[in-house]
């Protein structure tokens, strides 16, 4: 690890955060908390995770990813 701060150090989490903000929050103006909180759960788990294909994954949806990785785990592999 760097110094804190460091955009390098989690770069994964980093790219979501900027998609995140890009494509649903910055969009809206939210009445209440809740309201945002829904739209950031709908947006994770409906659109970013089963859909959103991620180079560090092989080009794979992170949904699609756990799948594989469970499958070769249950191989043996």
């Amino acid at each position: 690890m760097s110094r804190r701060g460091n955009c390098h150090d989690n770069a994964v989490a980093e790219s979501f955060f900027q998609f995140l903000k890009r494509e649903k929050i910055r969009r809206r103006t939210y009445r209440t908390r809740e309201d945002a909180r829904s739209d950031v759960f709908e947006y994770i788990e409906l659109f970013y995770n089963p859909k959103r294909k991620h180079t560090t994954n092989g080009m794979l949806s992170p949904v699609d990813f756990e799948e594989r990785q469970l499958k070769l785990k249950q191989a043996g592999v």
